[in-house]
């Protein structure tokens, strides 16, 4: 566990689809990340996607690889000359613990191969895979870590690494420490780890079905379920390499009010699921998870690189470059609350 030192000072980072609305144009969006400050961005696939149909004036599908090559060449100069560096690609989900045979893993692996020709198009070395939520995927670790392994070979002739993020409503690996195993019985120079402020206090500390926001369950009181969350923390800060640590993502929740249904939507989507797509704030903007606290043990294992927003919030309507602009003070306050210990 390394002592932290104010004042903090990192690479800043906004993910594509954070910002703006969906079908809001990718060089609008460039233009107020980088009013904002930013160093770099996530770029979303959608947001390559529709940037690739409004270049072609037609609709391009997701597996055109070709003509999003094309596009994606077009975005890597966009960037250049707004300065930012594009750090990763993302999200490519649902790729690990399929069964041998089955459809749904050749899918996968062919996959895999037409974003490697995106990230070289768009001039990434980085490819964010977050953990799978599909019901029908393998409860093995070892396999689940085999098959990041099998990725992580076909990234590496290129130079590539993969940063693998738990999703709170993960079927078998919703928790920091559950990838962080994944990750160390994968055993590759080119896989790391994306935490997520969200995502860290999403599966261990908070709950969008319940009264409360919290994790409740029989038998852990509230100052047990606290104490357990600083163990996990401080764990967390003890136990991470920071070189395994690519990047950290940043973003707060809503409590639900009411609560969220416990079930899955008509997409199969749980709650965690739901609630990660449409309540996610930027930090001290009316959220309420630890994410301080999150930050802290992070920069507590002595990581100091990207920092990047990642937020989904339907209650922001704001204009884009005043959103930027407010994330990069959100960010600027994060690290100074992180960095007192």
């Amino acid at each position: 566990m390394s002592a932290i030192k104010a004042p903090i000072s990192v690479p800043t980072c906004f993910a594509s689809c954070s910002i703006g609305s969906p079908t809001d144009p990718l060089p609008a969006k460039l233009d107020a990340i980088s009013a904002g400050g930013f160093d770099a961005i996530e770029l979303s696939f959608p947001d390559l996607q529709n940037f690739a149909n409004s270049y072609f004036k037609r609709e391009i599908a997701e597996n055109d690889y070709d003509d999003l090559c094309t596009a994606g060449k077009e975005v890597k100069k966009l960037c250049a000359e707004k300065q930012l560096k594009i750090l990763v690609l993302q999200p490519f989900s649902n790729f690990e613990g399929w069964p041998e045979g089955s459809s749904e893993r050749k899918n996968a692996f062919e996959r895999v191969e037409g974003w490697i020709k995106i990230m070289q198009a768009v001039g990434t070395d980085m490819l964010q895979v977050g953990s799978s939520d599909s019901p029908s995927i393998t409860s093995s670790t070892e396999t689940l870590a085999s098959d990041l392994a099998a990725l992580a070979d076909l990234l590496a002739p290129h130079s590539f690494r993969l940063a693998y993020e738990n999703w709170c409503w993960a079927t078998h690996a919703p928790t920091w420490r559950s990838v962080y195993d994944i990750v160390r019985l994968a055993n590759r120079p080119n896989i790391g780890l994306c935490l997520d402020t969200f995502q860290t206090a999403g599966s261990e500390w908070a709950d969008p079905t319940t009264s409360s926001g919290l994790l409740e369950t029989p038998g852990v009181s509230t100052s047990q379920l606290e104490h357990n969350f600083r163990s996990s923390l401080e764990e967390m800060s003890k136990t991470i390499p920071p070189e395994m640590i690519y990047f950290l993502q940043i973003s707060d929740a809503y409590k639900m009010d009411p609560p969220m249904d416990k079930g899955t939507d008509e997409q199969g989507l749980r709650a965690r699921g739901r609630w990660s797509h449409d309540w996610r704030p930027l930090p001290f903007q009316g959220g309420y998870l630890p994410v301080v606290e999150v930050a802290r043990a992070v920069l507590k294992t002595g990581y100091r690189s990207w920092f990047s927003t990642e937020v989904f919030d339907g209650k922001e309507k704001g204009n884009m470059e005043e959103v930027a602009k407010k994330a990069m003070k959100a960010q600027g306050k994060l690290m100074r609350e992180a960095a007192e210990d």
